[in-house]
């Protein structure tokens, strides 16, 4: 009862402060709502904050605004509604995404004392300096250190009580959540419950520092053949829960233009590595930086980008990462037949469809954006088009696929932002057409003959035993006298009298088996 009634008071202090923003019902959308849903949202703006220099704020900045007050778990709820800009719109996602998560630092000593909480040692056996918060954000702050040997690191460390707190508000959450799919079913069609406990999974392994430091280092060893990018190494013996020690890298913020020119770095090259970089990372590995944003990305003084903030990732199985290269790879040699087909084949589109009329759709899109430089595409509206498009053939999108179209959607600003004249289709060919090759080529083929073979190969030898549990089963059948048609009954006749020769060719097809392997093997090597 007590928990509840906190629950309540905690929603009803969100209320009033999204009312006070017109971030609750807000005015451009009112009209949707019911008529007394609008009457409470009129009431609601009485007073209401909305203009900021003379300007009226959009409902996403208003929005992000009322977030920010409320504290980390509204942060964290406005940075994961930003990667649904499928459900709430490409404007209001990419102002959700530019969400400052910077909060006001708690003090160095209770830094110092968590710290020595997780490695049972003082601060001064485990670090030679160890400055004032460098940054803070709404779940940890980083302070740099030095290593007794020496070395510069980042050492990051959660908030205090950040997880007692993110528990207070997702229960709350959850309450309200629940209370909405109740009494409405248009809100039981959107499962507010789902969404808030995926949140909430997502929240708790930010809260694991582990889990971020276990994101850097696969990173890191996914890209350790690119000379031209830097991940920092974890320092594991210095990372635990609550705590993660990583290598500093010292560098420029990619955001600071005039810094980088005067540090002579080639902007235009840089822009197309971005684009690279980000792309190796989803369709070579699998495994992307989903916040490649400007504050995540710097330039060390060897030149290379460098990578910093690990917490959020994206993950793509080989056949989603297959169908995402295949979907530009059509793009960008506009083969928009090819592009509709690969929809269909992956079943993102009913076959209850047409493919022509698909790929008509697709050319739509397509057409107007080829040969242009970045500074004449705007690659949000690209992708609002493309969820348009889809919407009228009933495709429902995947959420990683989200994710990552939302990624691509940041790493076309930083890419625009380095290089306005930066083909952004050009920059992305020899990495999509790499993968095209090497997914649906010929060694591509060869491998999957290979693990076919070897399949095979697996179950010859245990031909014979399954004849042989088929003549029991038939015994079974006799003996219990169960009925089978004249037609049944010589079908299993015949099965049975090839139970000598399916052995003999179990041997042969495993020979056989052998010499494909064989093939594929060399084919692949």
């Amino acid at each position: 009862m007590i928990d509840a009634l906190i629950d309540f008071v905690r929603l009803a202090r969100a209320v009033y402060v999204l009312s006070r923003q017109d971030a609750l019902i807000p005015a451009e959308f009112a009209h949707l709502a019911p008529g007394p849903v609008q009457g409470i949202g009129a009431l609601t703006r009485i007073g209401a904050r909305t203009r900021v220099g003379g300007r009226r704020l959009r409902p996403g900045e208003r929005l992000a605004g009322a977030f920010e007050k409320l504290g980390p778990a509204y942060v964290k709820l406005g940075q994961f509604m930003a990667t649904r800009p499928d459900i709430i719109g490409f404007e209001m996602a990419g102002d959700l995404g530019r969400l400052q998560d910077r909060m006001p630092p708690f003090p160095k000593d209770v830094a110092a004392r968590e710290i020595e909480r997780n490695f049972g040692k003082p601060l001064a056996d485990l670090f030679d300096d160890f400055t004032e918060p460098i940054a803070a954000a709404s779940i940890a702050q980083v302070h740099r250190a030095r290593l007794k040997s020496g070395e510069a690191v980042a050492v990051k460390v959660l908030r205090p009580r950040i997880e007692a707190q993110a528990a207070a508000e997702f229960r709350a959450f959850s309450r309200g959540a629940r209370l909405l799919e109740a009494v409405s079913k248009t809100f039981r069609r959107l499962e507010p419950v789902k969404f808030i406990e995926t949140l909430k999974a997502t929240a708790a392994i930010e809260l694991d520092l582990r889990m971020e430091a276990g994101a850097a280092s696969v990173l890191a060893e996914d890209l350790k053949d690119r000379t031209d990018v830097a991940v920092p190494s974890v320092i594991w013996s210095l990372t635990a829960r609550r705590v993660m020690t990583l290598e500093w890298i010292d560098g420029t913020a990619i955001s600071d233009l005039a810094a980088l020119d005067r540090k002579g770095v080639d902007r235009g090259r840089l822009a197309r590595a971005v684009i690279e970089i980000f792309l190796t990372q989803a369709l070579m590995k699998g495994f992307f930086h989903a916040d490649m944003h400007q504050g995540n990305l710097m330039v060390d003084d060897n030149g290379r980008l460098a990578l910093v903030d690990f917490g959020i990732m994206g993950r793509l199985n080989e056949d989603s990462r297959r169908v995402f290269a295949e979907i530009i790879h059509g793009f960008i040699t506009r083969n928009y037949q090819r592009t509709a087909e690969v929809h269909f084949e992956a079943g993102y589109v009913s076959s209850k469809h047409s493919v022509d009329a698909f790929a008509q759709a697709l050319r739509a899109v397509g057409e107007p954006l080829f040969g242009l430089t970045a500074d004449k595409v705007d690659m949000s509206r690209v992708l609002q088009q493309l969820f348009d498009v889809t919407a009228l053939f009933d495709m429902h999108l995947r959420p990683e696929l989200v994710l990552l179209q939302r990624t691509m959607v940041t790493v076309e600003g930083v890419a625009r932002a380095l290089d306005p004249g930066v083909n952004l289709w050009e920059a992305a060919t020899p990495v999509v057409t790499a993968y095209v090759a090497d997914a649906v080529g010929p060694r591509r083929q060869a491998r999957r003959l290979r693990d076919a073979t070897l399949k095979a190969l697996e179950l010859a030898p245990r031909l014979p035993h399954y004849v042989e549990q088929l003549g029991e089963a038939a015994a079974r059948v006799s003996d219990d006298r169960v009925g089978l048609s004249h037609e049944t009954t010589e079908d299993l006749a015949r099965a049975l009298s090839r139970e000598g020769r399916l052995t003999r060719m179990a041997l042969l097809f495993a020979g056989a088996a052998a010499l494909l392997l064989a093939a594929a093997t060399w084919l692949t090597s």
